[in-house]
């Protein structure tokens, strides 16, 4: 098959592609490389396979993103990772956010119902599109909060309530995504991801934050804990995201037109201060961070309930977030030049405060 993965040159789309092209397909990566590592990861994606091929394009170009649908109407799935990224970027530059996540994914969506309305359609969105779930009441366990009236996590059946300018792009495209399956019989899918982690994440404050704090105890970038460090999510291994995308791609049409909730589930959930007490294990170090207020749109939890796709696409997750957060340790400490290269440009010193 041949395959179209928008933002794959990003983290997800890295893994997506490397995993697709093994089986077999042709892959079509739409990115226009913005963001930081995503020419490496290009770099390191074709010395992997010839079967890997990418298009320079921004999803805010209208033009050349039907150019591109059209030239390739033989594409069998559309799998959409393409966006802006970080609620701080969104709260920042609003417009900048609302016209890649909501407009470009309209773009793409359009290609597709004009030029291969045969494609499968996987989009990538977010929790964030539930906001900040004030109703549901939390509990201090010590490291962490935990909701003290969801046992399995947050269902597709929540009300959504789109909070902070990511949530609204984010929420806006993923509705989209859902109607172009009613209105126009796409075979779209909208996968509410959590947090996903693993190898060849070039993590951010705002973003990734896994990997950031994997980063920061082996290069000794300045770490700050918004909040208490008590918030929770359940965390996601990249290799289980892609198992999953494949297995949806295999079963479109049962997945078509559905929502699911992705993530690591209850029994996969990690804290701020938690992931620092397993990193301090791995580096046999302690690891220095300081504290700031909360920031916009953060919930005190968010977990996933998974039990819709482990139903129905006989899906779930298989690693655990202390065996997966030693392999990103070990990866993170191979990698000190590779994520030299990508982040000291756009950070400052190590150790400075």
């Amino acid at each position: 098959m041949k395959i179209l993965v928008s933002g794959g040159c990003g983290f997800i789309g890295l893994h997506t592609a490397q995993k697709l092209s093994s089986l077999g397909h042709t892959v079509l990566l739409l990115d226009n490389l913005s963001r930081p590592g995503t020419k490496q990861n290009l770099k390191w994606l074709q010395e992997q396979s010839d079967l890997i091929a990418h298009a320079n394009i921004d999803l805010r170009n209208s033009n050349a993103v039907d150019e591109l649908v059209a030239t390739n109407n033989d594409i069998a799935a559309i799998i959409h990772l393409g966006a802006q990224v970080a609620v701080t970027t969104s709260v920042t530059n609003p417009r900048l956010d609302f016209e890649i996540n909501a407009l470009g994914t309209f773009n793409l969506l359009e290609a597709a119902r004009i030029h291969c309305p045969q494609a499968a359609f996987l989009y990538s969105s977010t929790n964030k599109v539930y906001g900040e779930m004030l109703d549901h009441a939390v509990i201090d366990l010590g490291k962490k909060y935990a909701y003290a009236d969801l046992p399995l996590g947050v269902s597709e059946k929540m009300p959504l309530d789109f909070h902070s300018p990511y949530g609204c792009s984010k929420g806006s495209a993923d509705q989209y995504v859902i109607d172009y399956s009613r209105i126009y019989g796409l075979k779209s899918v909208v996968f509410r991801q959590s947090c996903i982690y693993g190898s060849r994440q070039f993590g951010l404050e705002d973003q990734g934050w896994v990997a950031w704090f994997a980063i920061c105890a082996i290069l000794g970038n300045k770490l700050t804990i918004y909040g208490d460090g008590k918030q929770v999510r359940d965390v996601l291994w990249i290799d289980d995201l892609v198992d999953l995308y494949i297995s949806t791609l295999e079963q479109i049409e049962k997945a078509k037109g559905q929502v699911y909730n992705i993530g690591g589930g209850a029994q996969n959930t990690l804290s701020p201060l938690e992931l620092i007490s397993l990193l301090e294990k791995f580096s046999g170090k302690s690891i220095d961070y300081s504290q700031a207020d909360w920031r916009p749109g953060d919930q005190k939890v968010f977990i996933s309930d998974i039990s819709k796709v482990e139903k129905e696409l006989g899906w779930k997750p298989c690693l655990a977030p202390e065996i997966g957060v030693e392999k990103l340790f070990k990866w993170t400490k191979n990698s000190q030049m590779l994520l030299k290269e990508v982040l000291q440009p756009i950070l400052p010193t190590p150790g400075t405060r």
